[in-house]
């Protein structure tokens, strides 16, 4: 192997980003906010102008493209391929009411259940037993791939806990009455034990590509001993971003999904090949579900319109909190070449005229995109404190400031921290020109994101407080080891001494009134 030197890359002409509208809510602010260094590092100037990369993002769920396209990327939105002439063919759908619209391609089939009075699981069981035991007649009656479609049942649900519940009446109740004779009464035919995988996020990285696999397996009769097909894959809002499998053909959605994006990319996933039932089971008890089981039709018919508006606000005020110390060190290490090796962040000249440029350019970019020239000043004096704690911490002496401190790294100190006040080495680490390691879990098995934020600014604004106090002689009586707790009643010179009396001086006990308790009680 052999290592030549070269000189700087030329910045991409062109950004894809997939699946637009999940970046979207918290995840779109502070990819807004990360997106300014990202375009100002990728601009070159061209004949005296700078000139920034072409972004093209795809999606086929979206509404009010326009500002979250300007909130995200700061450009003008241009839609390809531009709405055509007929409304019930938008490119990415095709509605199929007339008989020459119907050239024989797939399409899906939208069923709302909803049983008044009756309970939600119990609904589930005979919805999930009616459906295997009428693919599996289907299947023994005419073989082929048209009916192995249907032999493998997707369910989706809105929550972990929703799956866990359903994956247990699966396991028991539905493959109790499955296995039976007497459900061929019903018209259906038995089936052996099911096949019941899951697709969550409790799956390992491992895991999830076997699924997959496992998925594109068909359903033969009789079938094979050494193959295991899935039955039952349980899956949440996963299965909507990157499973492409085309033998899939029934869905039951349990309640209705939070957004009509994420119902329409998560029903996409089955019908692809061979025509697609979706069954919507709706739970009379919530009012929301109601209400979309009562306009069932009307709401299908117009569902591409239902589609809900997103929100980006990338400088707001918990945004910048969280993300603009990133923001102003990953442009400060790779806007110039002698500050971009680690330990040269405690050689940036705070007063130097280029720090001065990434903040006219951060705060001109808040002001247009917030339409507000409050925020303009906002950020300003954001980036203006960030600047002067940066400038604090490499004033303290005997240590070593670096973007990102490693393990055993000695006396060295990391600028970049987590929210929790670890040393930064997840995203902080990624927007400083590093690698990217995995988010951290939370308590409550949710991920926290690797935000990043100056180590000393918490610390050194309760150090500065602290002598400020101590000066000034008003330390509160709990901080103050010479002052007794306010509960202790001993004389002072068992205080000052530590030895405990023999006997605490006793305070008057409140007698309760015995009339309340013996009253008799009322007679009926």
């Amino acid at each position: 192997m052999k290592v030549e030197d070269c000189g700087p890359l030329r910045p991409p002409d062109l950004i894809i980003q997939d699946e637009l509208h999940l970046i979207a809510g918290p995840l779109g602010s502070l990819v807004g906010l990360y997106e300014t260094a990202i375009d100002r590092l990728c601009t070159w100037p061209v004949d005296g102008r700078r000139a920034g990369p072409k972004v093209i993002a795809s999606t086929a769920t979206i509404r009010r493209a326009g500002l979250q396209v300007d909130r995200l990327f700061a450009r003008r939105l241009a839609v390809f391929p531009p709405p055509g002439l007929d409304a019930r063919d938008t490119f990415f759908s095709l509605q199929r009411d007339r008989p020459a619209d119907r050239d024989g391609k797939p399409g899906r089939r939208y069923l709302g259940i909803c049983a008044q009075g009756r309970r939600f699981k119990g609904v589930l069981i005979r919805v999930y037993i009616a459906q295997l035991g009428a693919a599996q007649a289907g299947l023994e009656k005419y073989p082929g791939e048209a009916t192995d479609a249907y032999m493998t049942l997707v369910g989706y649900f809105n929550s972990l806990r929703e799956l866990g519940g359903t994956r247990r009446l699966v396991e028991d109740d539905v493959q109790s009455r499955i296995y039976g004779h007497r459900i061929e009464e019903r018209g259906f035919k038995p089936r052996g034990r099911l096949e019941v995988e899951e697709l969550t996020s409790r799956r390992t990285a491992e895991e999830i590509p076997r699924i997959l696999d496992k998925l594109g397996v068909q359903h033969k009769h009789p079938r094979e001993r050494d193959k295991y097909p899935i039955d039952v894959l349980l899956a949440t809002n996963m299965i909507s971003v990157g499973v492409d499998v085309p033998r899939l053909g029934a869905m039951v959605v349990a309640g209705q999904p939070k957004s009509t994006s994420e119902y329409i990319q998560a029903t996409s996933r089955i019908g692809r090949r061979w025509p697609g039932l979706v069954l919507s089971v709706f739970n009379w008890a919530r009012p929301r579900d109601l209400s979309h089981y009562e306009t069932f039709e009307h709401y299908h018919a117009t569902l591409y319109r239902q589609i809900e508006a997103l929100s980006v606000t990338p400088f707001a005020p918990m945004a910048l909190k969280r993300g603009l110390a990133g923001v102003l060190a990953a442009m400060t290490r790779l806007g110039a070449p002698e500050w971009n090796r680690n330990t040269d962040a405690g050689h940036v000249e705070i007063t130097d005229v280029r720090l001065n440029r990434i903040v006219n350019a951060i705060a001109s970019r808040a002001a247009e995109r917030a339409s507000d020239a409050a925020v303009d000043q906002l950020v300003r004096q954001e980036l203006e404190h960030r600047l002067d704690l940066w400038k604090l911490e490499q004033d303290v002496p005997q240590r070593e400031l670096v973007y990102n401190r490693g393990l055993g790294a000695g006396t060295q100190v990391s600028l970049l921290r987590q929210p929790d006040g670890t040393p930064g080495r997840g995203a902080a680490h990624a927007a400083a020109g590093g690698r990217a390691q995995p988010a951290q879990r939370g308590g409550a098995g949710c991920a926290v994101p690797a935000m990043v934020a100056l180590s000393g600014m918490q610390a050194a604004c309760a150090r500065d407080e602290r002598a400020v106090r101590a000066r000034q002689g008003s330390l509160s009586a709990r901080a103050d080891p010479l002052r007794p707790p306010l509960h202790d009643q001993r004389p002072a010179a068992d205080r000052l001494s530590g030895t405990i009396p023999a006997r605490l001086p006793r305070r008057p006990l409140r007698r309760l009134s015995l009339a309340r308790v013996r009253a008799p009680r009322p007679r009926l």
